[in-house]
């Protein structure tokens, strides 16, 4: 398959995904959201793929949503922005649910709903240096279609720590908060990445998708379908059309402090 955003090499069991918008630091579009979710969809659907990588080229991971995308998003009708969020929120769940075993790489930064990635995703190799944060209520907005996602892998505590602050944090805090399972220098992301894939490769794929049903059904996440994950498209939509949503990121693109500083 062809990709303008991303980039997917197929090897012996094993598919890379890298996300390729190196000259924005990789920050999702509508064309990397939906490109993201159809390699997910489409190597999911491959019987000779047992493990999936998602890495990013550039200095970062992923820095969050795009700067021209936001501008559209700001304009959007609230169907607009109904619409638009189910395409993130589907994305999420494309990953959650992938019967693969799924690996993603983390160096640089990792912002916003590139978090909802890495939550969706089964192990999360971090690089010591990768700064996180979840920017949204700096924004006037709320980390919503990602909620489900990460209030699932660290729980509440950790989440209201967060979400709440908006604040920037390590990847050892990130260890810490069982966001990535494990921090390593950059000289040993290859190496580690392969350990997890030959641990993977040694088990049954059966018992992985199952081991995966398993996971899902005594968390409660079982449920592709859940009325919440629309309930988080609801409550971005209308985020993002409010008074506080508007001007949070008019004074994020005007680079000044918003009126409630």
């Amino acid at each position: 398959m062809d990709f303008n955003t991303i980039k997917v090499q197929l090897g012996e069991s094993v598919a890379w995904i890298n996300l390729d918008r190196p000259e924005v630091r990789n920050a999702l579009n509508d064309t990397l959201i939906h490109e993201l979710t159809e390699a997910f969809d489409w190597l999911n659907s491959r019987d000779d793929i047992r493990v999936i990588v998602l890495k990013g080229n550039g200095p970062a991971f992923c820095a969050g949503a795009d700067l021209t995308y936001m501008k559209a998003m700001a304009g959007f009708s609230h169907a607009q922005n109904i619409a638009d969020a189910e395409k993130l929120s589907k994305l999420f769940r494309t990953i959650y649910y992938c019967n693969k075993a799924v690996i993603v790489d983390v160096h640089g930064a990792c912002i916003g709903g590139a978090n909802g990635i890495i939550a969706a995703a089964d192990i999360v190799i971090a690089e010591k240096a990768t700064k996180f944060a979840f920017t949204e209520v700096k924004l006037g907005l709320t980390p919503a279609t990602i909620s489900p996602f990460v209030v699932s892998k660290i729980g509440n505590t950790a989440a209201k720590e967060l979400m709440l602050t908006g604040r920037r944090f390590t990847a050892a805090e990130a260890k810490d908060f069982r966001l990535v399972n494990v921090v390593v220098d950059e000289s040993e992301m290859i190496d580690t990445e392969r350990q997890y894939i030959d641990h993977f490769l040694h088990a049954s794929p059966d018992a992985i998708v199952e081991c995966k049903n398993l996971l899902r059904m005594v968390t409660g996440t079982n449920d592709p379908n859940n009325p919440v994950f629309y309930q988080t498209s609801l409550l971005i939509a209308a985020q993002r059309v409010s008074k506080a949503g508007q001007e949070g990121m008019k004074a994020f693109f005007e680079k000044r402090k918003p009126s409630w500083e």
